[in-house]
């Protein structure tokens, strides 16, 4: 019997994504004006309507419809013919100033607190080149490769903004070595008028060799199961097909179901939030350690008290794969990481305006980022 896990990604004109997006580009843009800006801003998306709500403490001023309508626009969603469009849309704004009894967590100490209580994981594993788990990081890479064929080719003219990924990994007995992808599921929005058959040629001919690349070979065979559309049609989509909302695709921006996660939401958020700040230092941690070949997987949870610097509890969890016991790597991780929020926010420059950048497509496995150094490698190994 084949072990099989199964992961999901979605594209930037996802009506989810889109809110991710929108939160975000306010964040970037706050922080562009006050890099000490306090935001935890949501976003809802419909039918011609953005309606933006939330907290901030900053001095910035930023006109927030317009970059609301920008971050629209530059999706692609400029067709009147989609009920949504940068144009024409209503943009709302309900957001007010955040509460005292947050701030004085956060910037009335001494030392800075975290700004909310809560769990957060990071994971890597050695899947793939860039230490992320196989299933997402190809889910993550169909959409990417579907928005470069709609935006900077007309390869495929016909899509629309809109679509999910989903692909299936199948792995060996020690369910942890990646042997094929199993299935693949892609549903794409369209234009009227294309046939189901043309847009499953250009899938399997055009979208799926380009996202894979040089593994395409040792990946795919003649047994892979292919879903194009499976409904038979994706005309009406985006915001005008399904209300979008800001946090609502935390699996997709993490590991895709592998390893944990604490349930907390990154986008529109500022780093002084540790449901983002302490995520991406556990995901930094976690991969350092794997990177020092001290595991072959690792989980690292983190934990908060609200005002408080320090994490409650740290825990590394490397399912049997570590050269040393899981207790022991706790050990290196306390010696060798600050995880106070100032010190995760000056280790990995989160008061950097770059946060729209990580709103579709995943916050982790992509070298851009701040979080994805190996930069404590050899520390590491020396220690151990």
């Amino acid at each position: 019997m084949a072990y099989l896990f199964t992961s999901e990604s979605v594209s930037e004109g996802h009506p989810d994504k889109v809110a991710d997006q929108i939160s975000d580009a306010i964040l970037d843009a706050l922080l562009t004006e006050d890099k000490n800006s306090r935001v935890a801003v949501e976003t809802m998306v419909t039918t011609g309507l953005v309606v933006l709500s939330g907290e901030v403490r900053t001095d910035a001023y930023v006109e927030l419809r317009e970059v609301a309508r920008e971050v629209i626009r530059d999706i692609g969603y400029t067709n009147p013919e989609l009920q949504f469009d940068a144009d024409s849309c209503g943009v709302l704004s309900s957001i007010h100033e955040q509460s005292d009894d947050i701030n004085r967590g956060v910037d009335g100490k001494e030392q800075q607190g975290a700004g909310d209580q809560g769990l957060m994981f990071g994971y890597a594993c050695r899947e793939t080149e860039a230490l992320m788990p196989m299933a997402i990081t190809y889910s993550h890479r169909l959409m990417q490769e579907l928005a470069h064929l709609r935006k900077h080719t007309d390869d495929l003219p016909y899509l629309r903004p809109d679509s999910k990924s989903q692909v299936t990994v199948e792995y060996a007995e020690d369910r942890r070595t990646p042997k094929r992808i199993h299935t693949i599921v892609v549903s794409t929005q369209h234009d009227p008028g294309v046939s189901q058959k043309e847009i499953a040629r250009d899938v399997r001919e055009i979208l799926v060799p380009r996202a894979l690349g040089d593994r395409y070979d040792d990946l795919i065979d003649d047994d892979l199961i292919l879903h194009v559309n499976p409904t038979g049609r994706f005309v009406i989509g985006g915001p005008h097909g399904d209300t979008g909302l800001t946090g609502r695709k935390i699996i997709v921006d993490t590991y895709g179901g592998k390893g944990g996660h604490g349930g907390g939401a990154f986008s529109g958020k500022d780093a002084s939030k540790v449901d983002r700040s302490a995520a991406y230092a556990a995901r930094h941690v976690a991969k350092n350690l794997v990177g020092a070949e001290l595991c072959d997987e690792a989980l690292v949870q983190l934990a908060y008290a609200i005002g408080v610097p320090e994490p409650v509890s740290i825990d590394v969890n490397t399912n049997g794969t570590g050269t040393i016991p899981d207790r022991e790597l706790v050990t290196l991780v306390r010696e060798h990481f600050e995880l106070s929020p100032a010190a995760i926010i000056d280790r990995l420059d989160l008061k950097r305006p770059k946060f729209r950048d990580t709103a579709a497509y995943g916050h982790f496995g992509r070298a851009e980022f701040t979080w994805e150094r190996l930069d404590y490698v050899d520390a590491l190994k020396r220690a151990a």
